[in-house]
């Protein structure tokens, strides 16, 4: 089937960017991708330095069944492009001063692990994996629809979903029917983490985010999970995707509300449809004129909620530490105390949690031979607060956070660094364009989910969509691939194309020497 060739342009080459992208070409667009940085990934791409890789946020592999979906549609077998392995224990959970939880990818087995902290819960693992399968179940159709209007609420897949959610309660709320001790609860709903939330505020709708992970299980891709977006970029540019690195877009030309075309330094790209995959808010304020803007002025954009932040070290290092999982998270005795300050007062952290992924244990890629990778992250309040973070602050936190990691065993951290590169707040929203360096986008209130968020046919233009995690579903790797497949298909319903794989005049190119374009 031939069409017309519409031209199609999509600033930021993050995952959503790349996914959609791929889909977009493969029912024959003209796509053209632009991006500011020197490589794919957005968020998701990595930091190379001195022969060490780094992912830059993402680091866990979750709910394979959408990226399998969008590589099947375009011709292409996931697990076959990309190397992935399946972790077991999926990650370890510390909880300060009171032992440890080896979350087991088996369930028999996890049952024993949690027999071995809390008896008591240990039975109840079960019903909490039939309930969540069946939540799962009853909103996935909603999770998988656009929400353009109040009016969705009343569809019978949503009302049919709305028994399953108990929206008064939050995530450790809903646990508490599970399990009574506080770590058990902990391990099921740190993954709040993964929106920049609390499991005390954040909507119960997400204990489905552990359940994901016992039913599907979390994988490492070999070389990172930014691997996986030089896969779909390679994909991408074989299916016909002009993806242009180093030339992010200046300005947008807009004929009222109607996008016509994005200007970089390097030239006028004209379009029939516009799809920003760029951070939500800082594109808005910086690439959308106010004044056509109704629903999302800049004054709205400032009043919303968002997430935290997170202070970042990207450590190179000696040797290896193989005794540390390749997953560990480190909750903070005082965990109420620790999110309150971070959430809600916006100080800094007196007792923090953390997290550091040890990569190298599973991945001897990411290192030279004989060395290997540390990533940790602290979560911290994001610029709303009032901390500054300028070097003085930098490196007075730097030592409090390697005095912290201590408390898993890395007394000897300081004198193995080769190399480092620290993230803070600052550096996100200066280097990365995240807007008030909240890492995890707009907060996932109930206020700000579903119709509340930015539509993925972005209601404020004509002919512009949305991807990543500024717009519904929200935020998470397979939540930003889902928000793809969404726009695509409004995309494709709007332009009158088909998603189903299309036929083309040249069969897709061998995977060769290709070279994504580089502006000079």
């Amino acid at each position: 089937m031939k069409n017309n060739k519409k031209k199609i342009v999509i600033v930021g080459a993050g995952p959503g960017g790349l996914a959609i992208a791929m889909l977009l070409a493969n029912c024959g667009l003209d796509v053209t991708v632009l991006e500011k940085r020197g490589q794919v990934g957005g968020r998701t791409g990595q930091i190379k330095q001195d022969g060490f890789t780094f992912d830059i946020g993402p680091t866990f592999f979750l709910y394979p069944p959408v990226i399998e979906n969008i590589f099947a549609r375009c011709g292409f077998d996931f697990w076959a492009e990309v190397p992935m392995k399946k972790l077991d224990p999926m990650y370890r959970l510390v909880f300060e001063n009171r032992g440890y939880l080896d979350a087991k990818a088996n369930i028999g087995a996890m049952m024993e692990e949690i027999a071995r902290i809390a008896p008591d819960d240990a039975p109840a693992l079960q019903r909490y994996m039939d309930e969540n399968r069946q939540k799962l179940a009853h909103f996935k159709p909603v999770l998988e629809s656009a929400f353009e209007s109040v009016m969705d609420f009343v569809k019978p897949e949503v009302m049919k979903s709305i028994f399953m959610l108990r929206p008064q309660l939050s995530i450790d709320g809903d646990l508490r029917r599970y399990f009574a001790d506080d770590r058990v609860r902990q391990a099921f709903s740190f993954q709040a983490k993964y929106l920049g939330m609390s499991p005390f505020n954040c909507p119960s709708l997400f204990t489905i985010l552990a359940f994901l992970e016992y039913e599907y299980g979390v994988y490492h891709p070999i070389g990172g999970c930014g691997a996986v977006m030089d896969k779909m970029a390679e994909l991408a540019t074989r299916m016909g995707v002009k993806i242009k690195l180093s030339e992010g877009v200046e300005s947008i030309d807009f004929d009222g509300k109607r996008a016509r075309s994005a200007i970089t330094a390097k030239g006028r790209y004209e379009c029939d449809s516009m799809v920003i995959n760029a951070d939500f808010a800082q594109t808005m304020k910086t690439l959308v004129p106010n004044r056509i803007r109704k629903r999302w002025t800049d004054k709205s954009i400032k009043k919303k909620k968002y997430s935290c932040s997170t202070y970042m070290m990207y450590l190179g290092i000696k040797g290896r530490y193989d005794d540390l999982p390749h997953h560990t998270i480190f909750l903070s005795e005082d965990l109420h105390g620790n999110i309150d300050q971070i959430q809600h007062r916006k100080v800094l952290p007196e007792s923090p949690s953390f997290y550091v992924q040890n990569a190298s244990v599973n991945d001897s890629t990411l290192a030279p031979n004989g060395m290997s990778t540390l990533y940790v992250l602290v979560p911290v309040a994001n610029l709303e607060g009032e901390t500054e973070w300028n070097a003085e602050a930098e490196a007075k936190f730097r030592e409090f956070a390697l005095k912290r990691l201590e408390a898993i065993g890395l007394t000897d951290l300081r004198e193995r660094i080769v190399t480092e590169k620290i993230m803070t707040p600052q550096r996100w929203q200066d280097e990365l364009d995240v807007y008030n360096g909240a890492t995890f986008n707009l907060s996932h209130t109930l206020t700000q989910m579903l119709t509340f968020r930015p539509h993925n046919r972005f209601e404020d233009l004509d002919g512009v969509y949305l991807v990543g995690g500024g717009t519904h579903p929200g935020s998470g790797l397979p939540v930003i691939f889902e928000s793809a497949r969404i726009s695509a298909n409004l995309m494709a319903e709007d332009l009158g194309v088909s998603l189903e794989q299309a036929e083309r005049e040249q069969d897709i190119p061998p995977a060769g020497d290709l070279q994504l374009e580089r502006a000079s």
